[in-house]
């Protein structure tokens, strides 16, 4: 089979790349670069030994999604390509509908074109409301804090209305937790382009001498140290969860949610104490104010996906933090160097 990945660059995308790529599948990949690095590409090639087709170009362009489509035999697509970072959806919320929305449609408009049936959707926890009880299952309660989550709340119900209008329709609404690590190699990782959106890398960019020190963002929450705790997933795990979608999707029709998360939660400063205890690297760090909309804890029942997709994390907190330092000491400006 030969699967599309749009935003195929991107640090989720590359890793799910190689997972592909070593289970048999073909590829092609479609990225404009905007918050991605073409050297992960070259990487995911070296380290694989294989070849897989590479576009340059924006996933909002349906056109180009069908020549695509077309010119490689494109069995089913991996929808990744979007904006992501939270902060920068609350001060450019057009930007972020404009580009989010625009593109899933157009993967959908371009499936429909050419008759690809198999689709895989980039989701988030983000789409899930912030008064749920733990841990959250496919059925909790649904609503945002912020546009980006919206976008991907909006996009799942975009897709679940095209699935019902198409009964050969299938797609599978990845919902992640919070992806940390790197391939276990050191060449291919998280390098954000600004300001990260994620704690791992603020670790390890003030482990390698970036930043002088991490900022806790508050340490009254209702847990049992007082910072915030989330269901931390090792990215490679996430990846291969990919792999398991895109098998689900091809026996099977309809629209289908699955939380992708360990179902452990670990507190901000379990990560910090657990980084320094795996690479003997000492973290200083402040404790600051609580940012608004921050929840005490949030983690996943991944149970369903474990019944339906056969697929369950296998990596732990060990291996988030030493893969993720691994990358980060060999790497320490990221793919810009």
């Amino acid at each position: 089979m030969s699967i599309l990945l749009t935003g195929g660059a991107g640090y989720i995308a590359t890793h799910t790349l190689i997972s592909l790529l070593e289970n048999g599948y073909e590829a092609v990949t479609l990225d404009d670069y905007d918050n991605s690095s073409p050297e992960a590409l070259r990487r995911v090639r070296q380290l694989t030994g294989k070849e897989f087709a590479v576009i340059e170009g924006d996933a909002q362009d349906r056109e180009l999604l069908v020549r695509t489509i077309l010119d490689y035999n494109v069995d089913g697509i991996i929808h990744f390509a979007g904006h992501k970072a939270v902060g920068e959806s609350v001060a450019k919320p057009l930007k972020y509908y404009r580009n989010n929305l625009t593109s899933t449609i157009a993967v959908l408009e371009a499936m429909q074109q050419t008759g690809v049936r198999d689709l895989i959707f980039s989701s988030s926890a983000a789409v899930y409301a912030g008064d749920n009880q733990m841990p959250l299952t496919e059925s909790s309660r649904r609503e945002c804090i912020n546009p980006y989550g919206w976008t991907k709340y909006m996009s799942e119900q975009i897709i679940r209305d095209a699935a019902k209008a198409n009964p050969e329709f299938s797609c599978v609404l990845l919902r992640y937790f919070n992806p940390v690590g790197a391939h276990p190699s050191g060449m291919i990782g998280e390098d954000p382009s600004d300001v990260p959106n994620n704690l791992m890398p603020y670790i390890c960019q003030t482990a390698v001498g970036l930043r002088e020190r991490l900022t806790v963002f508050g340490s009254d929450y209702r847990t049992h140290d007082g910072t915030g705790v989330r269901d931390y997933l090792h990215v490679c795990d996430l990846a291969d969860g990919h792999v398991k979608a895109l098998e689900y999707a091809a026996s099977h029709s309809g629209c289908e949610a699955f939380n992708l998360g360990t179902g452990t939660g670990y507190s901000v400063l379990d990560m910090v104490k657990a980084f320094e205890k795996v690479n003997g690297v000492k973290i200083p760090y402040v404790i600051g104010p609580r940012r608004p909309g921050d929840l005490d804890e949030c983690y996943a029942d991944p149970s369903k996906a474990e019944k339906l997709l056969g697929w369950k994390a296998k990596r732990g907190i060990e291996e988030m933090v030493r893969d993720g330092w691994n990358w980060q000491k060999k790497n320490p400006r990221g793919y810009r160097e």
